[in-house]
């Protein structure tokens, strides 16, 4: 009998402190690196945090962050990732097309997952977009073909309008492709398209006064870093010489602009910190596909429309996914 207790004892001391054991084992901590080309203000960080969240993942428990902005001064981006790279993240986290190319620049090993990437074939980014190669994949927002569709949109919105200006930034290599598209575009819808070119934020009152002495009814705006850290500025240079402008995301709306046309805002977030959750999991990049826009919206704000003295078609209204009154 007393065999037989000393044995229960001795299991229920063993059970006892297995548990324990058990409990404190470490979590696993990932490091993320983040590379913009914006400041600090940057909506895709949180909206990416939000997701990885849902994913489980939360900071100070089993990811910690590691931030760089280059504030717009696009030259500092390769000096940012090599930061990046000695901090000995576990992925990196490339918000637009100069942030993964220096980041890609600076590693051929850490996975890169980028966003706001026109055509990462064209960048020089990936090989494919079904086995993108190397250590990139990410989210591509298929510009291009969506710059038509703003053109297409300005016409049916304004018929009267036959000569268009692209607001684009000629230091954004996957800007230049947007110009050529839209050049071509431009002709099959019957529009003049003038060149709105702007590099530094101390431009865009010349270009939008060029724009005009163009004699452009219009203008089209390109999703670029310098352009969309200068979304108020813009709408209120739109408003001064009262001419409409269509832009690329709903932020640019919400921020006093006329009408949006773009992917889904969320929805591109999302699906990077999937990626982000697979490579973390230890899937290789090579072996994710480069995703792309499978949501659209098409914002209206009728605000900016009254300001300006402008009446949006029925036609073009009742398509509208939102409409800021």
């Amino acid at each position: 009998m007393s065999r037989k207790i000393l044995v229960g004892l001795l299991a229920t001391v063993l059970l006892r402190t297995a548990i324990p054991a058990e409990a404190q084992q470490p979590v696993k901590m990932h490091k993320i690196g983040w590379l913009f080309a914006r400041p600090t203000t940057d909506y895709g960080r949180d909206l990416t945090l939000q997701a990885l969240r849902e994913l489980g993942y939360v900071e100070g428990k089993n990811i910690t962050s590691e931030y760089r902005f280059a504030e717009n001064k696009f030259e500092r981006l390769p000096s940012l990732a090599d930061e990046l790279i000695r901090h000995k993240v576990d992925v990196i986290f490339a918000a637009s097309v100069n942030a993964a190319r220096a980041a890609k620049q600076a590693t051929k090993t850490i996975p890169i997952v980028f966003v706001s990437t026109a055509d990462p074939i064209v960048a020089g980014l990936d090989d494919t977009l079904a086995r993108p190669g190397g250590n990139l994949t990410g989210f591509t927002t298929i510009t291009p073909v969506l710059t038509s569709k703003r053109l297409d949109l300005l016409r049916e919105t304004f018929p009267g309008v036959s000569r268009v200006s692209l607001l684009w930034n000629p230091k954004n290599p996957a800007a230049g492709q947007d110009w050529k598209e839209s050049q071509v575009s431009a002709k099959e819808l019957g529009l003049q398209l003038h060149s709105m070119e702007v590099s530094t934020a101390d431009k865009f009152e010349a270009a939008f006064a060029e724009a005009v002495k163009a004699n452009s009814k219009a203008i089209a705006v390109t999703l670029d870093g310098l352009i969309n850290s200068n979304q108020t500025r813009i709408a209120e240079l739109a408003a001064k010489h009262r001419i409409p402008v269509i832009y690329p995301r709903g932020d640019f709306t919400a921020s006093g602009g006329l009408m949006s046309y773009g992917p889904d805002q969320t929805e591109p977030y999302k699906r990077i910190a999937a990626m982000v959750d697979k490579i973390l999991k230890g899937t290789k990049p090579t072996d994710i596909p480069v995703e792309q826009p499978m949501k659209f919206e098409l914002v209206i704000n009728l605000k900016a429309a009254k300001q300006i003295g402008l009446t949006i078609p029925p036609n073009v209204l009742a398509r509208a996914d939102k409409v800021i009154r």
